[in-house]
Formats: structure tokens, C-alpha cells, sequence
């Protein structure tokens, strides 16, 4: 038996761990700093977006923020972990294909308003670890996704 697959199972092993804690930081942390007329500051984390904005009566918003932020990338690590520790290699993995589709969306939006926010001149706004955090689960997670389908 060669030593190959053992480099792509380490690397799953080490990813999955990352993935999963950067990914409960990621939720909880605040995301981004914006700053309005120097005196008020918000420094949201995905949970409170979610929440001030079913709070607000934007329940169609906060559902589809919270299945393509939350639930999907929580299913997806959660189907990596299925896949590194059985070694299925058929459902987890055509689910994880689908749900791969959506990974970078929020770090891309986040991204779209921070810059949107900045150049606006309305308000000043930066990037807070929650962002680098989601950021990390989200390539951990599709690295190590795709080190399982090729370990299999």
C-alpha cells in the first residue's frame, strides 16, 4: 500500500477541526465595523444580522441569509466530516457539490457592502475577525471536501 492517501486524509483531519471551530467563530464574532457621523458604531455578527432582521419584519430575508449563510455551510461541514470518516462517496458527496455552489457568497457580499459602504463616503466601514473567520471555514471546508472526493 503506498503513502499517498495518507497526506490527503492528514491534511482532512487537520482541515475538518479548523473548519468547524472558524466556522462557530465566524457566526458569532462581529463581521464588519461601520462607523456613521463618528458617533455610532455597529459591529454585527451573522447571528445578529439574522436576527435584527427577522426582528424587523424582514422574515423572508433573514430565512434566506440564514439557510445560504448558516445552514448550508453548516451541512456541508457536516457532510465532509461524514464523508472523511466513512468514506461514502456517493450522496454526501453530490449534496456537498451542491451546496459548494453558495460557499463564497457571504464572504463576497460582505465584501460588495464594506466596499459599497467606503465609497458611498456615508459611512466608514471595515472588516472585523468574525469575516476572516467565516472566510477560513468556508476554503478549509472546500479544501478538505475536495481532498475526500479524491481520498475516497
Amino acid at each position: 500500500m503506498s503513502s499517498r492517501p495518507v497526506i490527503p486524509r492528514l491534511a482532512i483531519a487537520v482541515l475538518l477541526p479548523v473548519a468547524t471551530f472558524s466556522f462557530a467563530l465566524g457566526l458569532v464574532l462581529p463581521l464588519m465595523r461601520f462607523e456613521r457621523l463618528f458617533l455610532l458604531e455597529d459591529r454585527p455578527s451573522l447571528l445578529d444580522i439574522v436576527a435584527g432582521l427577522w426582528r424587523d419584519g424582514d422574515a423572508a430575508l433573514a430565512t434566506v441569509i440564514a439557510a445560504v449563510s448558516i445552514v448550508f455551510p453548516a451541512l456541508k461541514i457536516l457532510l465532509v466530516h461524514v464523508t472523511a470518516l466513512t468514506g461514502a462517496r456517493t450522496r454526501p458527496l453530490a449534496v456537498m457539490n451542491a451546496l459548494g455552489k453558495w460557499s463564497m457568497m457571504d464572504v463576497m457580499l460582505v465584501a460588495l457592502v464594506i466596499f459599497a459602504a467606503k465609497s458611498s463616503g456615508l459611512a466608514a466601514a471595515a472588516t472585523l475577525p468574525g469575516l476572516w473567520f467565516y472566510a477560513t471555514a468556508t476554503f478549509a471546508t472546500a479544501l478538505a471536501a475536495t481532498l475526500a472526493r479524491r481520498a475516497g
